[in-house]
């Protein structure tokens, strides 16, 4: 199927309330375009370099997610205009966003990504530690980064039951961080969970934004 008859087929499988993230990485512009056509406008990357140049290249009016692992040096050359980093996995990483976001004054949507999966290729905090993290007052002198949910990935596993467990999870560690952290923060809304494989689990879950990529372009092209 082409591009945009993946798009009209997965729509049918996601609410209103769910955004949609095409993820375009390692995918030629032509690729995006044909999303883009097809009434798309968020697109993930992982590589900096990468999202650079299809930004400079591609519509203007497309919100790029940054969703890959996010090197410190590398903050200032999307931070002009990224619209949401999905993966931040430390403080020092909130600080340097914030840093290179004052000097472009911007405020930059950030998702604090959470290790729920049983597997050691995985980044993120693992629960206590955001909740240490935020019992501090530290990050919230950080003003030019706005804190807007969660992300996790579970484990590559083809046992639904364990997937579904992580993602129910992350859904009750930010239901608790709301109440207690961002009662009053409307903007601490979103649960970035799912992919190709299990975004319709995710969903059912509380999932508010899946990442798909191979359902929509195909394998990629590395």
């Amino acid at each position: 199927m082409s591009v945009q008859q993946n798009i009209i087929s997965i729509r049918k499988h996601i609410p209103a309330r769910v955004q949609l993230v095409c993820v375009s990485k390692f995918h030629p512009d032509e690729e995006l375009l044909e999303a883009y056509n097809a009434g798309e406008r968020v697109f993930g990357e992982s590589k900096v370099q990468e999202m650079c140049g299809k930004q400079q290249r591609l519509p203007k009016d497309i919100y790029w997610h940054f969703i890959g692992h996010l090197q410190t040096n590398k903050i200032k050359q999307i931070v002009p205009f990224v619209d949401l980093i999905h993966g931040v996995d430390s403080f020092k990483l909130l600080v340097e966003i914030n840093k290179q976001a004052e000097k472009q004054n911007r405020k930059v949507n950030c998702l604090l990504q959470v290790y729920i999966a049983s597997e050691a290729t995985k980044f993120g905090f693992s629960p206590d530690e955001l909740k240490s993290l935020l019992a501090t007052a530290e990050w919230q002198e950080l003003k030019n980064i706005n804190i807007a949910g969660l992300m996790g990935m579970a484990t590559f596993t083809d046992d639904k039951n364990q997937i579904r467990s992580e993602f129910k999870s992350l859904k009750m560690l930010f239901d608790e961080l709301k109440n207690i952290y961002f009662a009053d923060n409307a903007s601490f809304k979103e649960i970035s969970m799912g992919m190709s494989d299990d975004y319709q689990i995710a969903i059912e879950e509380g999932s508010t934004m899946v990442r798909v990529g191979s359902s929509i372009f195909g394998v990629r092209n590395y």
